[in-house]
């Protein structure tokens, strides 16, 4: 949701976007732009509140993953259409993984939504994409900033966002009624997260432990992170947006207004220093 708020400070700011690469929401987002249904798509999720973001989960009993996504590309669907990548105006490549080839898997043409479901599938959260003889999942686990696949012209600069920062979020203070509301949802959401790992271990011996669920993301969202700095070393972005990784979770779609405002926030600081500094180094 972060990448809403950049994107429409780019382009106030007077800014041509000329080509877009993503992985996971980076991939939703950049592929809904080039589609040119931005506006109705944050629309919609300013609109959706906790129940509504319950009832698009759409829970399986799989090893693989406990949500398999397709309720929710086929509520997006239903307002904007499915749409096919190379018609584009505006060049687009959204980037999944194949776990069987250890291989990056570039989306530059064909079923929009059939791109972005398989860029999406976030391991043990969603389901892989089974097509052929490959298994798909989040372009992250391979490349989580894919700017290497930006094909740079002279004049112009790459923005990359980094929805990873290990950087502090100053989280807004909540009336105790939505604390409330929050709580109770969470629970909803790792009652069904039980179902899937369950192990044979004591309950002493989770005292002060994370969970399975939580090991496995943090052991994730710390690969991303050492990718991410290798990404921006190597190919050295003109400007890095960065977003902290605690602003919200991977569920909490509700507070749209809050994270797209942060995107705008996080965008004008690294522009800011793009002025008074030059490239990031």
């Amino acid at each position: 949701m972060a990448h809403i708020g950049v994107i429409e400070e780019l382009e106030k700011e007077g800014f041509q976007i000329k080509e877009v690469v993503g992985c996971s929401m980076g991939a939703v987002v950049g592929g809904i732009y080039c589609s040119g249904y931005l506006a109705e798509y944050k629309h919609w999720l300013i609109k959706l509140s906790k129940l509504d973001v319950f009832m698009l989960l759409d829970f399986t009993f799989s090893a693989q993953g406990f949500v398999k996504g397709e309720k929710v590309f086929k509520a997006i669907e239903e307002f904007i259409g499915d749409h096919q990548i190379q018609n584009f105006k505006i060049p687009f490549t959204a980037v999944a993984a194949d776990l069987l080839s250890k291989k990056e898997v570039h989306y530059r043409s064909g079923s929009l939504f059939k791109a972005l479901r398989c860029s999406i599938a976030i391991p043990t959260v969603f389901t892989p994409v089974i097509n052929g003889k490959s298994q798909l999942v989040d372009g992250g686990v391979l490349n989580p900033l894919p700017i290497d696949l930006v094909k740079k012209e002279e004049g112009e600069i790459i923005v990359a966002v980094n929805l990873n920062a290990n950087i502090p979020y100053a989280k807004a203070t909540l009336p105790a009624e939505v604390n409330k509301e929050k709580v109770a949802y969470m629970k909803m959401l790792q009652a069904f997260r039980s179902q899937f790992l369950k192990s044979d271990n004591k309950p002493e011996d989770f005292t002060d432990k994370m969970g399975l669920f939580d090991i496995l993301n943090k052991s994730y969202d710390l690969t991303q992170d050492r990718l991410t700095e290798l990404m921006i070393q190597v190919h050295k972005p003109d400007l890095v947006i960065n977003i902290s990784r605690d602003a919200c979770g991977v569920f909490e779609f509700y507070r749209a207004n809050e994270i797209i405002e942060e995107g705008r926030i996080a965008f004008h600081r690294a522009h800011d220093h793009y002025r008074l500094h030059g490239a990031t180094t």
